[in-house]
């Protein structure tokens, strides 16, 4: 499926195959990153989304627990992210967000070539969950279910920071005690500080990205274009009551709320008291990360 890398190792794990494939968009290289089950016969394919200002390796922990529950697990490194930079970290490059989309549809595409027996299942979280909300409503048929973490109502989001200088995420922070800037990510300092550490993350954002982000804001809130995702397709929208994309979680309910009025038949919402925007590292991450793994191996079948 890809072009083939000598395998690198992180810190959780080993990545099993790290490779690429070239965007159709405009030619820019995506990393991915593919961590395959023991399991036989495996039970499905998980593929990630990351959000802003980080990269896909960050979910080797995830994946080595998806692993063990039998599912393949592929990340990429999103356009302007990871191993995916150009030039400036941050960028979109030629295509912008859309172009960002569309390479997740393009991975989705070719896992279903490679694994044709198993079911696929998107999990995406923060700028990746926004990316995901647009793949829902182009192509919906490319996956079994949908997890959406760290998500948001973009619409409503957006109109609450239209006065936020652009590609300045510190308003994110205004409700935590400030130690490093990043407190919103997660209750344990552990994490946060491995997040600050990292020079893949919390990178300086081009005054473009975050515009980028919103521009298509009202598309997703359209009932007109959410009538177009599959009525029968399983969403999991999962937050902490603390991530301030989630106003307490009102904008979460909103968002399912939208999807069920679409038709959308098998909408869940799981919401875990005190947790921030990084659920998968907040300090109950162990029961998220066991609530995720059950709905999938539900939906899995």
């Amino acid at each position: 499926m890809f072009d083939s890398r000598p395998p690198r190792r992180f810190k959780e794990t080993l990545v099993a195959n790290a490779s690429s494939f070239v965007s159709k968009q405009d030619d820019i290289e995506i990393s991915t990153y593919t961590w395959a089950t023991s399991a036989d016969p495996a039970r499905g394919v998980v593929q990630i989304a990351h959000g802003l200002a980080e990269h896909g390796s960050r979910y080797a922990r995830f994946a080595a627990a998806l692993n063990d529950a039998g599912f393949h697990v592929v990340a990429s490194d999103h356009r302007g992210h990871g191993q995916s930079i150009v030039d400036t970290p941050g960028d979109f490059g030629a295509a912008a967000f859309a172009g960002l989309w569309a390479d997740i549809e393009q991975l989705g595409e070719s896992l279903l070539n490679e694994y044709p027996d198993l079911p696929l299942f998107l999990f995406a979280h923060s700028m990746g969950s926004f990316a995901a909300q647009h793949v829902l409503i182009e192509r919906s048929d490319l996956y079994e279910g949908v997890v959406l973490s760290g998500t948001t109502t973009l619409d409503i989001l957006a109109a609450g920071m239209a006065d936020a200088p652009a590609g300045d995420l510190s308003v994110f922070n205004a409700a935590f005690e400030h130690r490093t800037g990043y407190e919103w990510l997660s209750r344990d300092e552990a994490e946060v500080d491995a997040y600050v550490a990292d020079p893949l993350c919390g990178f300086d954002l081009p005054e473009s990205t975050v515009p980028a982000l919103f521009g298509e804001a009202d598309k997703l809130a359209d009932p007109h274009n959410l009538e177009q995702i599959r009525t029968d397709l399983p969403l999991l929208i999962t937050s902490g009551t603390d991530d301030p994309l989630a106003d307490g979680g009102q904008l979460i309910e909103t968002l399912a709320s939208r999807y069920r009025e679409a038709g959308m038949s098998d909408v869940t919402v799981t919401l875990y008291p005190g947790a921030r925007h990084e659920i998968l590292n907040e300090t109950n991450r162990d029961e998220v990360t066991a609530n995720i793994i059950g709905w999938l191996t539900d939906r899995a079948g």
